[in-house]
Formats: structure tokens, C-alpha cells, sequence
């Protein structure tokens, strides 16, 4: 069986890039098809593997402008030649399950979402901070991007889905049903520390969907100990509003991360998400998590054992459920136990089994 992975792109690392590292290790053979690679910009591990990039790679200035170049994808997907391959393993939330499929090949998508921007418009504008003019020429250019990824779904033999939420995403928009094998998470980073501080936490980008405003004004209200950790666009403004009890970290390395995580009386998490791997990466630190009921966290926080949930996204709603959090108590050990499931040794060995089966039952 020969295999080729094939991802959107190769410039930032993140969830979707760590399933690609976990990928290259169960098929360490397998070349990896992108349409653009920031060597710079992604753990070194990455420069042992087969990396190919498409015609995309010589444009200058690339990596920084990737997402003005939307256009170009389907057409560097397109000029990849896989035919040699028996099985494609697309890793992709936009382009790559795009790639062509030759007579007999088994195509295998991983996917993180439906194309957000194609088909969440506005969830995408919100998110991508999108100068005002581009937003009124944008709706008209995504019109064939939609029916190209409509078609280009329709080759795909099997979808595999992050999570429930994002397989009902899958169903509604490509009218396909998909198996789900959630993605890998490093519980071997982190672990169950003996010494508890008073602290409540937060691990985000600083970006206005993160809902990491909601947190601030809801502490505010509490006045008890908030740390947050990471950086981005919404900073200044959440610092200027936050009260002396409130301290942003900014990016941490990951050794101080995990420390940080295991320490803190619970990790706050105020968005909706497609998966949601912070969460638990706190469980796996014995930590509980208090965060927003939607998304991949319904599927990953097991309420009341491993933490609870607030329904509406308000900071009266948020600080009454740290009001009665502090009055809860949590086993650290089975805490980390739920998290184990979704552990990266049980990714791969689940990934590894799926794509071999597929494989034999082919027609």
C-alpha cells in the first residue's frame, strides 16, 4: 500500500499541523503534498520529512499573504500528479481533499471542517479581520469556490470528522456521512503536579471569537485570580479593561505552559470550537474545565467529572459558574484518565487501522 498525505498548507503550527506529524509518524513513507511550506515557521521535525510544495511555493512573500491567494489553491492542488499512489490521506479544512483522484486510487479526507471560509462567511470575516472593501468583492468570488468544493467532495471515498459537530457540519453541507476519530493530544507534556495555586486560567490566541473578553469582564466581576496565557490582535484592548487581578503571560514555552496548566484551580473556556484541544490538555494535568456547552468541548469535558458548563455567553453566566465551581471537588486521577482517551498513541492506532481497512474492502 503506498501513500501519499496530502494538507491545505504548511506555514503555521497548530492543531492541524500536529495531525500531520502524527500522520508522517504511523506512514513515515509517505511524502506530504502541500501547496506552500514556511520551514521557519513549523517544528523542526518537520524538515526530515518528504515535504512537496506546488507552483504556489515560488510567490513571494507566500507564507505572510497566503490567505489573499485563495484563488491559486484549487489550482495547485490540482497540478499535483498522485497517481502512483494506492491511498490519498488529505488532511484538510479548505483545499487539499481537492487533489485528483486517478481510476482504482482510495481517497481518505481528515477533516477538520468544511471549508469555513466558503461556507461560514461571516464566522470566517469575524475571525480573519478582513479589510472592509475585500468583504463587499469577497461573497461574489466565493460562489465557484463553493461549487468546486461541492464537487471536489464528492470524489472523496471516506470522510473522517474531528468530532460529532464537525461530521453534523459534514452531513448538512456535503450531504456525506463521516466516521470520527478525534485528533491526537501530547498528554505525555503534561502531568499531575502536587502543588495547587489559586489561580483560574486561560490559554488562547487573542482574537475576538475566542471569547477570552467574556472571561475578563466576568473576573472582573469575581476579583479572583486570572492568568492568561498567549498573544494576538485583542491584547491591548483586554489589558486596558482588566482589573489587578488579572495577569496576561503572553506565549509561554511549552515546559512553562504545562506548568502553568497543572497548577491552576481550572481552565477557562469561553468559545466554540470544532474540537478543542486546551481543554484537555488541562485534563491531562488533572485540571478541571469550565467551559462554554457547544462545539467539540460537549464531546471532550464529561460534566460533572471532569468540569462543568455554562450555556449562554455572558459574564454573569460565566461568574456564576466559577461561583459554584469553588464549592465542587475533582479527582485529579480520573481526570487524567478521561483525557488518556484521547491520547496521540490512540490517534495513530486508530488511523492506522481505518486507513488499512479501507484499504482492503476497497472495490
Amino acid at each position: 500500500m503506498k501513500i501519499a498525505i496530502v494538507h491545505d498548507f504548511l506555514n503555521q503550527f497548530g492543531g492541524a499541523e500536529r495531525v500531520v506529524e502524527a500522520l508522517h509518524e504511523v506512514f513515515p513513507d509517505a511524502p506530504i503534498y502541500t501547496s506552500i511550506y514556511d520551514e521557519n515557521a513549523l517544528p523542526t521535525a518537520f524538515k526530515q520529512m518528504d515535504i512537496r510544495t506546488s507552483f504556489m511555493q515560488k510567490i513571494p512573500f507566500i507564507s505572510a499573504m497566503f490567505r489573499y491567494y485563495f484563488f491559486l489553491y484549487p489550482l495547485a492542488f490540482n497540478s499535483f500528479d498522485l497517481s502512483e499512489y494506492d491511498v490519498i490521506l488529505s488532511s484538510s479544512s479548505a483545499f487539499a481533499k481537492g487533489i485528483r483522484k486517478a481510476p482504482g486510487q482510495l481517497h481518505i479526507c481528515y477533516c477538520y471542517t468544511p471549508m469555513r471560509f466558503a461556507w461560514r462567511y461571516e464566522d470566517y470575516v469575524k475571525k480573519a479581520r478582513i479589510p472592509e472593501y475585500q468583504k463587499y468583492f469577497l461573497p461574489y468570488l466565493l460562489e465557484p469556490i463553493r461549487d468546486w468544493d461541492l464537487k471536489n467532495s464528492e470524489s472523496v471515498d471516506h470522510f473522517v470528522a474531528i468530532s460529532k459537530f464537525v461530521a453534523h457540519r459534514i452531513r448538512k453541507i456535503y450531504k456525506r456521512e463521516s466516521d470520527i476519530i478525534y485528533p491526537p493530544v501530547d498528554t505525555d507534556n503534561f502531568r499531575i503536579l502536587d502543588n495547587d495555586k489559586d489561580y483560574f486560567l486561560v490559554v488562547s490566541r487573542l482574537v475576538s471569537y475566542k471569547r477570552v473578553d467574556l472571561v475578563v469582564d466576568a473576573f472582573n466581576e469575581l476579583g479572583f485570580p486570572l492568568f492568561i496565557i498567549g498573544d494576538g490582535p485583542e491584547r491591548k484592548e483586554l489589558e486596558k479593561k482588566s482589573q489587578e487581578n488579572i495577569r496576561f503571560l503572553g506565549k509561554l514555552s511549552d515546559q512553562d505552559l504545562s506548568k502553568y496548566v497543572a497548577e491552576c484551580r481550572a481552565l477557562i473556556f469561553p468559545g466554540e470550537e470544532d474540537f478543542g484541544i486546551t481543554p484537555l490538555e488541562a485534563m491531562a494535568c488533572g485540571r478541571p474545565v469550565i467551559a462554554y456547552r457547544a462545539g467539540g468541548a460537549e464531546e471532550t469535558v464529561n460534566e460533572p467529572e471532569t468540569g462543568m458548563f455554562f450555556d449562554r455567553q455572558e459574564p454573569e453566566e460565566l461568574a456564576n459558574a466559577v461561583k459554584k465551581f469553588v464549592f465542587e471537588c475533582y479527582d485529579k486521577r480520573k481526570i487524567r484518565q478521561h483525557a488518556m482517551a484521547f491520547d496521540r498513541k490512540n490517534f495513530k492506532k486508530l488511523i492506522w487501522e481505518y486507513v488499512n481497512e479501507k484499504f482492503e474492502k476497497r472495490d
